[in-house]
């Protein structure tokens, strides 16, 4: 793991495959860290000619968290955005998105195919919507569009996710159970959650970082987005949109939203899966990368862009 100044604040990011190589840039989801992007999935992608990418997004990892700026008050957040006011919070998804153009200009990388999950899904379109000369092609992956019309989480999903969960360090096994329940709840049904390995995950992520404040300042900036619909029809990049058919979180109407608000864009969805990418789909949704990073055109990996 390395730290690149970005955007103003630290970015702890690694890497897989040769640095000459075209770049894939992976971009995590919610209160999760770049390790959810499995070490197998990366040397896949890597073993294809590609420099793969992942980072800890802000206020998650080892990247810099933005202590100093107190929790939201999710209550106050709801009352302004039904009164149709914009809330104040100490940063947006554009702002994220600016922090992942930054790491690469760290990275003196021109170009990179851009591949986002969940929350990170939203970050890739801004990305590929806002600065289009640094996205080859975008991977949406159970993600969505802002648009209010949509079917939202459903209720006990949205109560297990804003439960808080036990503190790591006096109440480990609650914490897993914690953890277990909610990853149970939206894994689906055809491909059932390997305990061992996510309980093994998330006590690494624990270790690393564990800053349920970070994740609420985290849930504010996807509760400000808004609709990105228009921002999403300027898009010309190569776009492939995956999600699972069984996703109680982000509902599938959401990913089909997100594909058809794109031009061009083509959907995929994966019969059984929730909102979780387990290892019997990484070489399903590797080999999906793959093939919408080859219909983008060649591009240099590096730049002379300044480091910083």
């Amino acid at each position: 793991m390395t730290i690149a100044k970005a955007n103003g604040i630290d970015l702890a990011w690694d890497s897989f495959g040769h640095e000459g190589d075209p770049a894939i840039l992976l971009i995590a989801g919610l209160g999760v860290q770049m390790i959810r992007w499995a070490v197998p999935f990366c040397e896949d992608l890597a073993a294809r000619g590609y420099r793969v990418i992942r980072f800890d997004n802000r206020d998650a990892g080892c990247s810099t968290h933005l202590s100093r700026c107190a929790p939201p008050d999710f209550g106050a957040l709801a009352a302004a955005l039904m009164a149709g006011r914009q809330p104040d919070v100490p940063y947006t998804l554009p702002d994220m998105a600016a922090d992942a153009v930054g790491l690469l200009d760290a990275l003196a990388i021109d170009r990179a195919h851009v591949v986002g999950l969940s929350m990170g899904g939203m970050i890739a379109q801004i990305m590929a919507s806002e600065h289009p000369e640094r996205v080859l092609s975008l991977t949406s992956i159970m993600s969505g569009t802002g648009n209010p019309g949509l079917p939202q989480a459903e209720p006990d999903v949205m109560g297990l996710m804003m439960r808080p969960a036990p503190d790591p360090v006096s109440d480990e096994a609650g914490f897993l159970a914690h953890s277990l329940a909610f990853t149970r709840r939206i894994a689906g049904p055809g491909h059932p959650v390997d305990e061992t390995a996510h309980r093994t995950l998330v006590l690494e992520e624990a270790r690393r970082a564990y800053d349920p404040g970070g994740t609420g300042r985290q849930i504010a900036a996807m509760a400000v987005a808004g609709d990105r619909r228009a921002r999403l029809a300027t898009i010309g990049v190569p776009t492939l949109v995956i999600h699972g058919t069984d996703d109680p979180l982000i509902p599938p109407a959401c990913g089909a939203d997100t594909a058809t608000s794109i031009p061009g864009a083509a959907f995929m969805p994966i019969d059984g899966m929730g909102h979780h990418l387990p290892a019997t789909l990484h070489r399903t949704v590797a080999d999906a990368i793959d093939r919408v990073a080859k219909r983008a055109p060649p591009s240099r990996a590096v730049t002379d862009r300044s480091r910083g």
